[in-house]
């Protein structure tokens, strides 16, 4: 069988991530400020429920994560989902899948930057202005730019620093708030009944996507194959125990009956007054940050690993000669980002962003047989297996279809027209490389 990996380019990426990085990275992709909003935007659907489901969708979603795990044991490049679905499919869906992760994240980090300014503006009102928010949101980009362009290292400092700074506060709220809750509130004697469980669904989901960004700096990860797979099951359930209490927590000081409207500032606010309040406050800022952290540090990655697999021009997989990182694409992400952050021409793009994430997964998961099957006796011997044969994927895959398939027929237009436009570019770049290879 070929070698599941791609060609090098002259100047390489460092491994500098360890399984710690690792963690922080998906850790950090899957907690921004979502964890300030879902609680409420749950606990008005379901009421006591709703720790309860944070575990079972998470249970759920872990035969996603368990998926990726396998998949990541056979390959140690930059690009993750993009090399998976490029073996086992070939270049056009390779290029469509990290091409539709690309915009999912790139919207994705435009919006929370701007989310980023509104926490800052209610927290200081001096910034709230027009001005405010857009030197905020220049600000962020740039601090965020430099420091993942001159080094990989410097970006997992910077993504580190951001994880201590929203856990400890959410720690010591969660901490403080336990004591709040009863027996009727954990173990109630019946359970709401839930009228659109899809949606719940859909929305719950929200807390565990963005951890295939670990897979996407496996080029910079230290022995990717060993490393990858029980880091990412680890960090998911992590992170549905972290929103099983913090909800608990919420609807017990809260109350379910009052959830809809209120965010973790407000659980703060009862607990600890306007202190509680300013100090969740000031986590949501550090949370959002580290999401944007993690984001700039895996998203340019995706466009990387596209330039360096053919699907894109070189230019995207240019490595920086003294940092050892991909400058360009860093530059551009950084560049559009802002742009649509400033402008809010993002608005649209976010829509489908969610549902083209979950197609990628779609496409990965149907990627995993012939993965399997073309794999070599050695490559199998080091790779992650899941037990129960195909049993796992395909209880992942009518997951992510059964999702997909409550998404609004908008979002399915908007991500039709992201995948014509994704389309386009690789046609166009194909071009190029045949017009290079007919001039050489």
């Amino acid at each position: 069988m070929p070698e599941l990996r791609s060609q090098k380019t002259q100047t390489t990426l460092v491994r500098g991530i360890g399984a710690a990085g690792v963690s922080l990275v998906a850790l950090n992709s899957m907690i921004g400020a979502g964890i300030f909003a879902l609680p409420a935007a749950v606990a008005a659907k379901a009421g006591l429920l709703s720790p309860w489901l944070f575990l079972l969708i998470g249970l759920l979603f872990l035969t996603v994560v368990l998926a990726f795990a396998e998949l990541s044991s056979y390959f140690d490049e930059t690009g993750g989902p993009v090399l998976y679905t490029k073996y086992a499919f070939g270049n056009p869906v390779g290029f469509l899948t990290g091409w539709s992760l690309y915009i999912s994240r790139m919207t994705a980090y435009a919006a929370n930057v701007t989310a980023m300014a509104v926490y800052a503006g209610a927290i200081w009102p001096r910034l709230a202005s027009d001005a405010g928010q857009y030197s905020i949101i220049v600000a962020v980009c740039g601090v965020l730019t430099v420091t993942n362009y001159i080094g990989v290292k410097d970006g997992i400092r910077t993504v580190a620093a951001f994880t201590v700074l929203k856990l400890v506060p959410i720690a010591v709220l969660i901490l403080v708030g336990l004591k709040e809750v009863t027996g009727e509130t954990l173990l109630p004697a019946s359970f709401p009944a839930v009228d659109d469980f899809g949606n719940l669904t859909l929305l719950i989901i929200y807390a565990f996507v963005g951890f295939e960004a670990a897979t996407i700096v496996s080029g910079e990860t230290r022995n990717p194959r060993r490393t990858l797979p029980m880091t990412l099951v680890a960090t998911v359930i992590g992170t549905a125990l972290l929103y099983f209490l913090i909800v608990l927590v919420f609807v017990s000081v809260l109350g379910d009956e009052s959830a809809e409207g209120k965010t973790l500032v407000d659980t703060g606010r009862a607990i600890a007054g306007s202190v509680g309040a300013l100090v969740i406050g000031l986590a949501a800022i550090f949370s959002i940050g580290g999401n944007l952290s993690a984001n700039i540090l895996s998203a340019p990655r995706l466009t990387f690993a596209l330039g360096e697999q053919k699907l894109l021009p070189d230019w995207f997989a240019r490595v920086h000669p003294k940092y050892a990182t991909p400058g360009n694409s860093i530059l551009l992400l950084s560049a559009l980002a802002l742009a649509c952050a400033l402008s809010g021409s993002f608005e649209l793009l976010a829509i489908a962003s969610s549902l083209t994430r979950l197609i990628s997964y779609i496409l990965c998961i149907g990627a995993i047989p012939i993965v399997r099957r073309r794999a070599s006796e050695a490559a199998r011997a080091q790779a992650f297996h899941l037990r129960g044969g195909y049993a796992i994927p395909g209880i992942a895959l009518a997951l992510c279809l059964w999702i997909a398939s409550h998404s609004p027929l908008r979002a399915w237009l908007v991500t039709l027209a992201l995948f014509a436009l994704g389309a386009a570019l690789y046609w166009l770049a194909q071009r190029t490389l045949r017009s290079d290879s007919q001039a050489g």
